[in-house]
């Protein structure tokens, strides 16, 4: 009877402890149970000094500390995960957690084609107030029941300026520029109304493009430009203000099922605090990059913003009734 009294308490003592583990776990969730710590790879097309890069690395170290390390993600720049169209299947797929998207969405989801639409944004300010307000809301929710890919949060972009190897001022100098543009029909429609050769292709094969001669021009923020040395093999920076433009912090909407609600919502915070530390780092930035610019040699030209306007908008009509009238009126209406 002794020996089984003291295998009883033996026992009581054991699963009193293992109690006392669980509820004292540390990285544990708001039920106590301990979640296991996950990686996830966030892709993205740009360098290491650009933004995106300081972006998303910014946004993997607030994951990690509002997730109490449970959920670390490793950041690959310079198209290591592959181009956006790669990095959007790869969301659909599973295989990538997170990229750093923009225009290539409406491949995949048409409406996202209006925002690429030259001449759409009046500035810096319409964009904002349209992304951050209820048409960007209802972007995102649609990009989701339509792709599985999670829009976390819209980070703003300097707008986009065109490069050649020549001065373009007016819609005569346009005439059969072959110039790189995104795989986006908007784009590509509205260059064409400008008098444009538009060339689509991924971006990481411009550089080497523009150094061969098989396209002469290609149009991108100051950042892109400066990181990816495209003042290397062009001379002149036209400040066309062309698309006040966005990239996208999204999320596989497979990786986002797979964590606990605790740390869903750790990314979903975290996103909201490496958007704002994001497009404070690119206003601040335009300024530098631009003086980088015209240090390295480029010439800048003040083009004839509005008869470029006013060409492109020529087409805002067609992919107005095509993606959407309403989504077009939003937008435009948007003070």
């Amino acid at each position: 009877m002794k020996k089984w009294g003291l295998l009883l308490i033996a026992m009581m003592l054991l699963l009193s402890l293992v109690a006392c583990g669980k509820s004292e776990t540390s990285g544990g969730s708001e039920s106590g149970e301990k979640e296991k710590t996950v990686k996830l790879r966030l892709g993205h097309i740009t360098g290491e000094s650009d933004a995106w890069h300081l972006g998303a690395l910014k946004f993997a170290e607030l994951v990690k500390e509002k997730s109490n390390g449970t959920v670390e993600v490793e950041v690959y720049p310079s198209s290591t995960l592959g181009n956006d169209r790669d990095l959007i299947e790869g969301m659909q797929m599973g295989s990538v957690d997170f990229a750093l998207v923009a225009g290539v969405l409406s491949n995949f989801y048409e409406p996202y084609g209006i925002l690429e639409l030259p001449y759409l944004f009046r500035d810096q300010e319409h964009l904002e107030n349209v992304l951050y307000g209820e048409v960007g809301d209802k972007l995102r929710e649609d990009l989701l029941a339509a792709t599985q890919v999670r829009g976390l949060d819209f980070w703003v972009r300097g707008p986009r300026e065109l490069t050649a190897n020549k001065e373009l001022k007016t819609l005569n100098d346009l005439k059969g520029l072959k110039i790189r543009v995104p795989e986006i029909p908007a784009s590509i429609a509205a260059w064409e109304a400008m008098g444009a050769a538009p060339t689509p292709m991924a971006f990481g094969e411009v550089y080497s493009s523009l150094q061969t001669g098989v396209i002469d021009a290609q149009e991108n923020p100051f950042a892109l430009i400066e990181s990816n040395k495209i003042q290397e093999v062009q001379t002149h920076l036209m400040l066309t203000d062309h698309v006040y433009g966005y990239v996208m912090l999204a999320m596989s909407d497979l990786a986002y099922g797979k964590l606990s609600a605790d740390q869903q919502k750790a990314v979903e915070e975290a996103a909201k605090e490496a958007t704002q530390y994001e497009n404070e780092l690119v206003a601040k930035n335009e300024e530098e990059l631009l003086k980088k610019l015209k240090d390295a040699g480029m010439t800048v030209v003040e083009p004839d913003k509005e008869a470029f306007s006013e060409a492109a908008k020529k087409v805002h009509g067609e992919f107005a009734e095509k993606f959407g009238q309403e989504l077009y009126d939003s937008i435009v209406e948007t003070k």
